[in-house]
């Protein structure tokens, strides 16, 4: 692959770049965005070579797309539109259903590869990529049967060589899942946050007695609202669903401190420990 596009030079397309770099040595890396000053920043840290346009994109071996969810079903038809017979197209967004409809009947869907990299920090911008972001991650990849069959071997072998482990989902299932497993993860962190904010008014108690604890639980309350209120508005009724889920269980713990019934707080917590079995080995 000699012609890379960045579509979105922020943490995750940013990182592929400097990973491509890295891997395929005469590879030219390319980068759109609506932000010039991320287009700059990116060239100083010499995240992506030069600046490009759609009009660019016919020249293109791969194209991924990277930038917020609401925007990605919109821009992906017209990439599509202007690609070569030979590009390969991959998305990286948090949803999944949302943009594989999008382009469900475009005459280039054979193109385009749906996937998710489960891979990520809470910064963004170009500064934020980083080496060595998808080593060991897991990459979901859906509807992989209408991509051409040459472009997701292209596709495989990228991921091989950034180290990913793939997994094959269903958009509906995917969006389901991560409901949890994520998006659950960044409310509870921003409303966490939210309500420190609001209780503690002097930002100093917060600082001094903040551990580890708090750093760790709140780190998602740093994520960018641009990217994730369109994820949450994209997978409302998962979203919705989880949150139902975990109101029950906090009222539940509510109702056991009301109750003393340390004894059932005790267990439940012991019960609970199982996650770190289950996570083990995750990075």
């Amino acid at each position: 692959m000699k012609n890379i596009y960045i579509i979105g030079v922020g943490l995750i397309g940013g990182s592929f770049a400097l990973e491509i770099k890295t891997k395929y040595q005469n590879t030219r890396i390319f980068g759109i965005d609506t932000n010039q000053d991320h287009i700059k920043e990116a060239i100083s840290l010499k995240v992506i070579d030069e600046s490009a346009t759609y009009g660019d994109l016919p020249q293109a071996d791969l194209v991924i797309l990277s930038i917020p969810v609401d925007a990605a079903v919109k821009e992906l038809p017209k990439i599509l539109n202007a690609i070569a017979d030979t590009t390969l197209v991959i998305d990286v967004g948090s949803t999944k259903k949302p943009i594989c409809e999008a382009v469900e009947l475009h005459p280039k869907r054979r193109n385009f590869l749906a996937t998710h990299p489960i891979a990520g920090t809470e910064f963004s911008g170009p500064k934020a990529a980083i080496r060595d972001l998808y080593r060991h991650k897991t990459n979901i990849i859906c509807e992989v049967e209408k991509t051409a069959f040459k472009l997701q071997e292209k596709a495989l072998r990228l991921f091989s060589e950034l180290g990913m482990r793939i997994r094959y989902m269903n958009p509906d299932a995917h969006d389901k899942h991560i409901a949890y497993v994520s998006h659950l993860s960044h409310i509870s962190s921003f409303m966490l946050g939210k309500t420190v904010i609001e209780k503690e008014k002097n930002e100093r108690d917060i600082f001094d007695m903040a551990g580890s604890g708090f750093a760790s639980t709140v780190r998602l309350a740093k994520s960018s609202p641009d990217m994730w209120t369109p994820i949450f508005k994209q997978n409302k009724t998962n979203v919705i669903e989880t949150l139902e889920e975990y109101i029950i269980n906090l009222t539940h713990f509510k109702d056991m401190m009301q109750s003393d019934d340390f004894e059932s707080i005790y267990n439940e917590m012991k019960n609970t420990n199982h996650i770190k079995d289950i996570l083990e080995g995750i990075a």
